[in-house]
């Protein structure tokens, strides 16, 4: 069987992407086959971080949702909408339990078998072996996806992807499958912790030190690759008000020389660790210019390697930039992808003197930001293009898309897989961003979050979706997994009703709300052309009362086309 994907395409997909770009704001203009649309700068906000105390309905709640998690489930919704809002953000500000580790999984995916680690064990103290860490990679990349869409209701996995994004290893370049799981563990424990013990932590990451050539940092050669990254996208970015020098980038590389991998211990059974080599260390002082107070690093003739690493630190953590930059980073992620004056102003600058007063931490910050009118200001509110992980995944998880077949390993390795490839194949492999910057629609101005939607990629989402209503998700070439569409719509509250059914829906899966007109098109495709409403309301009846295939086939020939449009609109592309 071939690609199941190449004889579907409708003939009106540029249709599709002149609508979204009459539909989604005017600073969103999508990316076409030409040179980016300029954006155009919307009116300025004058919210801050003052606590919200306007509506809190289902509308807000679901904005909320959509920004913490990937995708919202009907259930919730009305959980967290009977909560409070300070309470519903409470509770998304939470860490969930630690998934379990990955197993083998591989096996039968690979030419070679594990002779370590048997299938279906943990494999994530194995022993290294070249010719098995392929495997180890994809099976981590397949558990962090299998985490996304088994999720709980909070904020952690998302978290993850943030500091993924902002604090990146490629794992196809470290190739050793322990590491990669001990990097993404790290990020985890941390996620809601401290910031600079985060990044001290990253700092003698054994993955963070092979990606970007810490291991070979020394004496004689220093290498400046991670020194830079650590300043310029690690803790105080590339701002007006960041004047770090490469002078300072050299003098960050003597103080991190010596801090190497044990390889011995990593071609081993049990975990990579990293150890501090006395003889690579570079014991000179390190002067730091004026931006950093002219400081000056005392070398340690003899010590354990954490004395300069921690003056280091501390040194780049007292500056104004490095709570600032990552506020900024935070907010671009969480509420816009574009900061103006007054939003420096209002929500920034406020915020970052939160972060940096009350020592780095991260919890208190996040809770502050969710909590403030400025994020629910209503111009906020569907004004971001959704990533390939949360347009993809996202729908899954509302959909309650999820493998039946999850027992058989090999199964449930391509389901995730297959996610991945297509995620990839959109522009967001998980697990590698093209740089050590991350992906770029999170941070390249002027395109930010439009550099997600081109013409193939949003060829490449309609496919997908179409692919999921109509015969399912590509697992292999002899297996396909359709959405239990069904299953989906007993969640709702009145799928029975039209009306109800397409209001919730759009809720659930669409960015901002649709017109009453857009609203009737739906409905006239869910009616089959017909003007009564009981036209759907006794088909969906009959099924439930005798859910023979007639009576399935009824409803599925009224359903199917009115969910394959809603997912080619426009909005359903912004969250």
């Amino acid at each position: 069987m071939g690609n199941p994907f190449q004889d579907i395409r409708p003939k009106n997909y540029r249709d599709q992407i002149a609508r979204f770009r009459q539909v989604i704001p005017p600073d969103l203009s999508v990316k076409t086959d030409g040179p980016a649309v300029a954006p155009t700068a919307r009116k300025p906000l004058n919210t801050g971080l003052a606590e919200y105390t306007g509506p809190w309905t289902e509308t807000e709640a679901a904005h909320l949702l959509k920004r913490t998690l990937i995708g919202v489930k009907k259930s919730e919704l009305k959980a967290f909408a009977a909560l409070t809002m300070a309470e519903a953000v409470d509770a998304l500000v939470t860490a969930s339990p630690t998934p379990a580790a990955p197993v083998n999984n591989y096996n039968t995916y690979l030419v070679a078998d594990d002779p370590y680690v048997a299938e279906g064990e943990v494999w994530v103290e194995a022993p290294y072996d070249n010719d098995l860490e392929g495997g180890r990679v994809l099976s981590t990349k397949a558990w962090m996806i299998k985490n996304l869409l088994e999720q709980e209701a909070t904020l952690h996995e998302k978290m993850l992807l943030f500091w993924h994004n902002l604090l990146p290893v490629k794992m196809w370049d470290v190739f050793i499958g322990k590491g990669i799981f001990q990097y993404m563990e790290m990020l985890r424990s941390n996620a809601f912790g401290n910031y600079k013990t985060m990044v001290r932590d990253l700092t003698l990451d054994p993955a963070m030190l092979l990606f970007l050539n810490g291991t070979f940092n020394n004496k004689e050669q220093p290498d400046e690759n991670y020194a830079r990254e650590l300043q310029e996208l690690f803790t105080v970015g590339k701002g007006d008000g960041s004047q770090y020098t490469e002078s300072d980038v050299r003098a960050a590389a003597r103080v991190l020389t010596g801090w190497v991998i044990n390889f011995e211990e990593a071609a081993g059974q049990g975990p990579a660790n990293t150890l501090f080599f006395p003889g690579y260390h570079d014991t000179d002082d390190k002067q730091f210019s004026e931006f950093y107070g002219n400081r000056v690093i005392t070398g340690k003739e003899s010590f354990d390697g954490a004395a300069e690493l921690d003056e280091l630190l501390d040194m780049i953590f007292e500056t104004q930039e490095a709570a600032k930059y990552i506020c900024r980073r935070l907010y671009n992620y969480f509420v816009y992808p574009e900061i103006d004056e007054a939003t420096e102003a209002n929500v920034i600058e406020p915020l970052a003197t939160q972060f940096r007063d009350g020592g780095y931490e991260i919890a208190p910050v996040l809770k502050t930001l969710f909590k403030s009118e400025h994020f629910f200001d209503v111009a906020n509110q569907g004004a971001m293009i959704k990533s390939p992980v949360d347009a993809m995944l996202g729908t899954w998880r509302t959909l309650h898309f999820a493998n039946p077949l999850a027992d058989d390993l090999l199964i449930d390795l391509q389901f995730h897989l297959s996610a991945l490839w297509q995620m990839g194949n959109q522009g967001q492999e998980m697990g590698d961003p093209p740089s050590v910057a991350g992906w770029p629609a999170y941070y390249q101005a002027p395109q930010f979050d439009k550099g997600w939607i081109t013409t193939d990629t949003i060829v490449k989402r309609a496919q997908h979706t179409d692919g999921l209503i109509y015969w399912g998700h590509w697992v292999s070439e002899s297996l396909q997994l359709p959405a239990d569409l069904f299953a989906f719509l007993e969640t709702l509250d009145a799928p029975e009703d039209p009306n109800a059914l397409l209001r919730e829906v759009g809720t659930l899966l669409l960015g901002i709300p649709l017109d009453d007109a857009s609203y009737a098109q739906l409905k006239t495709v869910l009616l089959s052309g017909q003007d009564s409403d009981y036209y759907w309301t006794d088909a969906w009846n009959a099924y439930q009362a005798n859910p023979t295939d007639d009576n399935r086939t009824v409803v599925e020939n009224r359903l199917k086309p009115t969910l394959q449009a809603l997912m080619q609109l426009g909005e359903f592309q912004l969250m």
